[in-house]
């Protein structure tokens, strides 16, 4: 192995060795404690410090960095203690996670390393999203991602490189070749002759390396980044190494031709390194031994600390109290005015507007823009065509093309992004063409923008706007209902209004909000509903339901398209005091207001369009059964649609909506 030191003093040549020794000694004794039963597993990179190493000393500080398992360099090259990177690791609560996730599926801002899920993949688009930041301010910085050869066989790779060079996005992707993927060898893996052939792919650079030379390493990642910010572009680097411990200790290495050890043995980046700064007078074997010495001490000394840490005590009230980011005191945020309802569905002299459930969707889009300079929107084909919709129709002239973005695509490439410009505090606004196709996106969703508050206090400022529903004659894949996906998915927002004035002041609260918000809207709803709506910059409470009708006889606890079909059926039916209530939110859930609900009539009817089994209808129908039981006449009955897809033909779609048995569930309803 042949080291090439350049510009590099005698100083930085011994502060890199000093910097790759350091996660080395540290996972030696590691596994000295796995074996004696004293930490429960572990993820060695044993062999591939280099990269993680060589890669975290060629960025700044401050330049955010995507690791992976095996790359604990990164986090000892950013300085994180030993003692509080233990205890994250023993699942203490004085870790970076609070005893919430385990290893390095930890992130922290204060080091800019952000954490990894266990699907690897998803991880790339953060980095897009980072560097999308840092291209929007003229910043001169980049992000780094780290994938293996496994991850790059992922669909999230694909699209994460493929947004990076379509935008233009100073990010450096990271393969780590190490020869397998747990025990799938690289020629079960990929075809291509080395996965930098990728590269030209995506239109962009790329370069294989030597991954177990350290000062190779730091100066191709030293002069990539100042490519990618000179240039503004990405770079993909294959780093070529070896796993030389299984993928996880108790996976064991018994798939791996023994005669690969024996080779790569022979390139272990830390006894190379060591022979060469001794060959080159930096330093001794008498140093070499001190440096030991002292980092055996001093692991000893951060372990104590680290064993030290106080049991964990589960509390429910702190638990469920992370699971969303605190929202600023309003006096703090925009100049916004929260509007309750009985301002707003009552003549308070308010200037209003009678505007269609789309228009109000834009103009509250439209204001939140001006009101918040960092908010992007992305979405397929939103600029110049306005949105399959034409919702954004004439943004991008007055907001500009940076901040009104088309994307490929690339569902999940973008919600990852979305999740990146977080990360820099910038708020999103990602529109799915058709709610349908979040399926592909479904992961970033539910396992990176959902769960990291929790995992590691950090917040995901994003809104995805989900046109939804049936009505339309536009069959089973543009017309599905599929909210109920996410209120199972503790950490999301799910929104839906049904009317002009309240998706106005949803969305409004959505985009404000510092937590995921999924925002549902109704297309037959866009045109055929309209109303009077405050032209002022307002927003609605989420969490917060609406009474509608008053009645006595039969409350229908509904929303979206829902509560229409339960205004005319009341209307149509004079002989019948029917009560209303719209959810507006199906998480949280206003469970006062359903209850309420159950107060004012003792018989409940829950109407939604979505289909019966596993619909939202069976929670909320659950919840009161267990907590207004006594209070209830009649069993709750529910009124969804068929459990079959949506199907195309009018008729049939007709016959599928849960309002064709509207009036026969109300009838046995009212009649038991």
């Amino acid at each position: 192995m042949t080291f090439d030191r350049k510009e590099l003093s005698n100083e930085q040549l011994l502060h890199f060795y000093r910097s790759i020794l350091w996660p080395r000694m540290i996972e030696d004794k590691m596994l000295v404690l796995l074996r004696q039963g004293k930490i429960s597993k572990w993820f060695s990179g044993i062999g591939q410090e280099a990269i993680a190493v060589g890669a975290t000393l060629a960025l700044q500080q401050d330049e955010w960095i995507m690791p992976l398992h095996r790359n604990l360099g990164v986090f000892t090259t950013r300085n994180m203690p030993l003692s509080k990177l233990f205890m994250q690791w023993q699942g203490a609560q004085e870790g970076y996670s609070k005893g919430r996730e385990r290893s390095f599926h930890f992130g922290n801002m204060e080091h800019h390393i952000c954490g990894m899920i266990s699907h690897l993949g998803p991880q790339l688009a953060i980095a897009d999203g980072v560097a999308l930041a840092h291209k929007l301010r003229k910043e001169n910085k980049v992000s780094l991602a780290f994938t293996g050869d496994g991850g790059t066989s992922e669909g999230d790779f694909h699209e994460a490189l493929n947004v990076a060079a379509v935008w233009d996005l100073p990010v450096i992707f990271i393969i780590e070749n190490n020869g397998y993927g747990l025990s799938t060898p690289v020629n079960e893996q990929y075809r291509c002759i080395s996965l930098i052939d990728k590269a030209k792919g995506y239109g962009m650079e790329g370069v294989q390396i030597d991954g177990n030379n350290l000062l190779a390493v730091y100066d191709t990642v030293k002069g990539v980044r100042e490519f990618c910010v000179k240039h503004q572009k990405p770079y993909l680097i294959e780093c070529m190494t070896f796993r030389m411990r299984g993928h996880e200790e108790a996976s064991g290495t018994k798939y791996v031709p023994q005669d690969l050890f024996r080779l790569w043995e022979q390139k272990d980046p830390i006894k190379s390194y060591e022979r060469y700064l001794i060959e080159a007078g930096v330093m001794n074997e008498m140093k070499v031994a001190e440096i030991r010495n002292e980092f055996k001490d001093k692991i000893e000394s951060e372990l104590q600390t680290g064993f030290a840490a106080s049991p964990v005590i589960a509390d429910v009230e702190t638990e469920l109290d992370d699971v969303y980011a605190k929202q600023e005191v309003r006096s703090q945020r925009s100049e916004v005015r929260l509007l309750d309802n009985s301002e707003l569905y009552s003549d308070f002299g308010l200037p209003t507007s009678d505007l269609r459930l789309i228009d109000a969707i834009k103009q509250g889009l439209h204001q939140s823009m001006k009101a918040h300079p960092n908010l992007i929107l992305m979405g397929q084909d939103i600029a110049e065509y306005g949105g399959a919709f034409k919702i954004t129709e004439g943004f991008v002239q007055e907001f500009g093309k940076e901040r009104v973005r088309n994307t490929p695509l690339c569902e999940s490439a973008i919600v990852g992004t979305a999740l990146g410009l977080s990360l820099e505090g910038y708020k999103s606004m990602m529109e799915m063409q058709f709610a349908d196709f979040v399926s592909v996106g479904f992961n970033q969703i539910v396992n990176n923008l959902a769960k990291i508050h929790y995992r590691w206090g950090q917040n995901a400022d994003v809104v995805i706007r989900m046109p939804t529903g049936a009505g339309v004659g536009a069959g089973p894949f543009h017309s599905q209902s599929n909210e109920v996906w996410f209120t199972h998915v503790p950490g999301l927002k799910v929104v839906y209004p049904s009317t002009p004035i309240d998706a106005k002041g949803l969305l409004i609260a959505a985009i404000n909000d510092p937590n995921p918000v999924m925002y549902f809207e109704h297309k037959a709803l866009y045109r055929s509903v309209s109303g009077p709506v405050p032209e002022e910059y307002y927003e609605i409470e989420i969490g917060e339901a609406r009474h509608v009708r008053e009645g006595d006889e039969i409350s229908i606890i509904t929303y979206g398209a829902g509560v229409h079909w339960a205004e005319d059926y009341a209307a149509e039916h004079p002989e019948i005091s029917i009560d209303i209530l719209d959810l507006r939110t199906l998480a949280p859930l206003d469970y006062l207001a359903i209850r309420e609900a159950v107060q004012r009539t003792g018989r409940v009817l829950i109407l939604h369009e979505d289909t019966l089994i596993g619909g939202i209808g069976g929670e909320i129908a659950a919840w009161i059964a267990e907590n207004c039981f006594s209070i209830l006449d009649a069993p709750v009955m529910r009124c969804a649609s068929l459990d079959t897809p949506v199907p195309f033909s009018i008729e049939l779609e007709q016959n599928f909506l849960a309002k064709a048995r509207l009036d026969e569930c109300v009838q046995k309803l009212i009649n038991y």
